[in-house]
């Protein structure tokens, strides 16, 4: 293994895995793969503007480990995560007569992973399955742990299996081929770990920002520990049974309604930027319920700006939404319970934490004043 590739191991007993982050990881990924599932066939399943960009690198991989594929290119975009788009990946994979033993290759961002991780949990009961994530978002975050599933009319991520991959490999260079926007909307994921409980981390993240955003070694660092971080969750709350694994949705209960009030549009929001302001939504509002100080709220805030992301509703362009369309994809979230809210809340900076049975109206008077001051 290069010196330059960190290995961070997803303990789940019998399933447990290794994601690998470094560069040029690529052009191993036969290799890897082959290694940890001999003998395997497998179909890539990946999107127009990923497939132009990285899968001839992957597909001369496959072919020189040996590794017999069929391909499957969807077109890019939130609306990918469709049941048509799944029928279409369930058909393809049957149609090229794998096996059960036999393997999903996702390559792209979370849309592909979780729709191609999807189809595979699926088809044949269950076929293994390997992430090669392309987008920051997907390499810290949609690509380790096993969630999969598709968007409901009626809301994000609401249908869907949990179904662990065999293997991970984040090449770090593909991310160089992002546009600045995307990439950024990425980072607002690793600035979530160490919202949540990593407050050195955050901190380390407030130093080497910029070093992260140019590449090398920082950039590496980064990842892994974003990867640590969700990695030992996911190990000790694989299900989110026991409410360790729902802190990981930090600015996501708000980001997911922000989402859906501007119909999946990303011209206007993709997720990332629904998380930073959904991140700093959630400072704000534990602060006007007196569980957070207000200069940690607005450390928070800060560096998400620093690193070019949203932090207010009125940044979104086009028609803002209003508290009723918030409110009601808000009750479609997956942490609701028997109709009462929860949110991920914070103390301060790593002090995040579940907030069970969060009043209805005091999250309504928020959302209206936030609007009003937009």
């Amino acid at each position: 293994m290069s010196s330059n590739v960190e290995t961070v191991r997803v303990e789940l007993g019998d399933r447990s895995y290794d994601i690998l982050i470094g560069e040029g990881l690529l052009d191993r990924a036969g290799a890897e793969i082959a290694a940890r599932l001999p003998g395997i066939r497998a179909a890539v399943v990946t999107d127009e503007t990923v497939a132009g960009l990285h899968l001839p690198k992957l597909q001369a991989s496959l072919r020189a480990a040996g590794i017999d594929h069929a391909t499957v290119v969807l077109p890019p975009g939130e609306t990918t995560k469709s049941y048509s788009h799944l029928q279409t990946v369930a058909e393809a994979v049957i149609e090229a007569r794998l096996e059960r033993g036999d393997a999903v290759i996702a390559l792209g961002g979370g849309v592909v992973g979780d729709l191609a991780g999807f189809a595979a949990g699926i088809v044949r009961r269950g076929m293994r399955f390997v992430q090669v994530p392309t987008t920051l978002l997907a390499q810290v975050d949609s690509s380790v742990g096993g969630k999969t599933g598709i968007n409901s009319p009626q809301g994000k991520n609401l249908v869907g299996v949990f179904h662990q991959p065999a293997l991970v490999l984040a090449d770090t260079g593909v991310l160089d081929t992002l546009v600045d926007r995307e990439f950024r909307a990425g980072y607002a994921e690793v600035a979530k770990y160490g919202l949540i409980d990593r407050p050195d981390f955050f901190e380390w993240l407030e130093a080497n920002r910029t070093h992260v955003f140019a590449g090398g070694p920082a950039r590496i660092r980064a990842i892994a520990e974003s990867c640590r971080a969700k990695a030992a969750v996911v190990a000790a709350d694989e299900r989110e049974e026991a409410g360790a694994r729902a802190l990981l949705n930090l600015g996501h209960t708000f980001g997911h309604a922000l989402e859906k009030a501007v119909r999946y549009d990303p011209a206007r929001l993709v997720h990332g930027e629904g998380v930073s302001i959904g991140m700093a939504l959630a400072h704000r509002f534990s602060v006007r319920e007196g569980l957070c100080s207000g200069q940690d709220a607005g450390r928070a805030e800060a560096h998400l700006k620093a690193a070019g992301l949203p932090t207010r509703i009125s940044e979104i362009p086009g028609p803002q939404p209003t508290v009723p369309d918030l409110m009601a994809a808000i009750g479609q979230d997956k942490k609701v319970s028997r109709g009462r809210l929860t949110f991920i809340l914070t103390h301060g900076i790593g002090q995040s934490f579940v907030a069970r049975d969060v009043e209805r109206q005091a999250v309504e008077r928020f959302l209206a004043d936030e609007l009003a001051e937009g």
